[in-house]
């Protein structure tokens, strides 16, 4: 499920199948996703993200790029300094292109606007007494868009139900396979919930704890409880190499994509 882009057509296709609803806790909408077999590059709504990116800002936060996916980079033009510091985050972003660009790699954008997720790390499993509500397998639904394991995150899109009071809900991952650390398992805590309306939540964890993979990749399967039952899906995983550290709790400074959840 890993994206991966090799040139112009394979950018708008790849922004056509991730352009999905709004991250709000009002129900969901969602758009279809298309093809674009042309040269035009497709419009999409100004309240709607295009692009799932990491947020990867130099060390002292006066610039930074984002990454789409593995090996494409993306700098905006009208946006210099990191917005969120020297924190990397995966963050939403709404952009265009500018120029067709000499490297597919590497994309110059107009960035509209950008929105940081929940990003956070993943939780050590089995846990203490203390922490074992992290632990609660209450159940969500995880949608395919914006589910993808890239850049050394696993970011997952899930839909469950919400108190109409807001009441936040609790999210982990976590490796629960001794026998294959590959094997990860997401948890989600309603802090009993049970009814209510239905909405979405995204949330991004590092995957820089798992065992490198050793320029190699390994299958990793994602277990989640569903309404219907035990479900899992497998991804494409190889470890990222960097030198940027990624660690810690970082939150949005609008919040539009990870109210209430934790």
């Amino acid at each position: 499920m890993t994206r991966k882009v090799f040139n112009i057509n394979s950018l708008r296709k790849a922004m056509y199948m991730l352009m999905v609803a709004t991250m709000t806790f009002a129900a969901s909408t969602i758009m279809q996703s298309c093809d674009n077999d042309n040269d035009d590059f497709p419009l999409f709504p100004l309240n709607r993200p295009n692009a799932l990116v990491t947020v990867k800002p130099a060390a002292n936060g006066s610039a930074f790029f984002m990454q789409l996916d593995d090996s494409t980079r993306i700098t905006a033009s009208n946006i210099k300094a990191a917005p969120y510091g020297n924190r990397e985050v995966r963050a939403f972003i709404n952009f265009r292109l500018l120029t067709q660009p000499v490297d597919k790699h590497k994309y110059e954008v107009y960035v509209n606007w950008i929105d940081s997720i929940l990003t956070k790390p993943m939780a050590e499993y089995p846990g203490t007494e203390a922490t074992s509500s992290q632990f609660r397998q209450d159940p969500v639904e995880l949608l395919r868009d914006w589910t993808v394991s890239e850049d050394g995150y696993m970011t997952i899109h899930f839909r469950t139900q919400w108190a109409a009071n807001g009441s936040p809900h609790y999210v982990n991952l976590a490796a629960t396979n001794a026998a294959n650390p590959y094997d990860l398992t997401f948890f989600h805590d309603a802090q009993g919930v049970k009814g209510g309306y239905w909405g979405d939540g995204v949330v991004a964890f590092r995957l820089d704890k798992l065992p490198d993979t050793g320029n190699k990749t390994v299958n990793m399967t994602l277990h989640w409880t569903s309404f219907s039952g035990e479900k899992s899906v497998t991804f494409k995983y190889s470890t990222r190499h960097t030198t940027n550290k990624i660690q810690g709790l970082s939150f949005a400074q609008s919040g539009q994509f990870e109210k209430a959840i934790h």
